[in-house]
């Protein structure tokens, strides 16, 4: 088994040794739960489910491409809300960065996320090694 960590100058690292942002495993990208939180809190208890899912996607993308794929490499995406009423909002986001064979998709309501101004989290899976589409 191979493992690589992928390090993208688009997404922000975690702190040292809590965990990694993307993961290739024999030619499989793991990428981990990204949120739109990035420099300024103000901006993002501004934003609503549509532009933090749209904001979230940028980064799985620049995940996806760091680690060698694109996003039709995707095949899975688990997308955490805290108001799954407003689902159709993550699905408009989701559509702008998709074509052709949609990845699979779980959609999950969960009653708190990492921060009260944070809407939603989305994780993803990409094939990028042989055999990819």
């Amino acid at each position: 088994m191979t493992i690589r960590r992928v390090i993208s100058p688009d997404v922000p690292e975690p702190p040292p040794e809590r965990w990694s942002n993307c993961l290739v495993v024999d030619g499989v990208a793991y990428v981990a739960g990204m949120t739109a939180r990035g420099t300024d809190p103000a901006a993002l208890a501004k934003m609503d489910e549509y532009e933090q899912a749209k904001q979230i996607f940028g980064k799985i993308r620049s995940m996806v491409e760091a680690a060698g794929g694109t996003m039709a490499d995707v095949v899975k995406v688990i997308i955490y809300v805290t108001d799954i009423r407003n689902n159709t909002k993550v699905w408009a986001a989701r559509r702008e960065f998709f074509t052709g064979n949609f990845p699979v998709s779980t959609l999950v309501q969960v009653a708190a996320l990492a921060a009260p101004e944070i809407l939603v989290e989305i994780e993803a899976i990409a094939h990028i090694g042989k055999g990819a589409r």
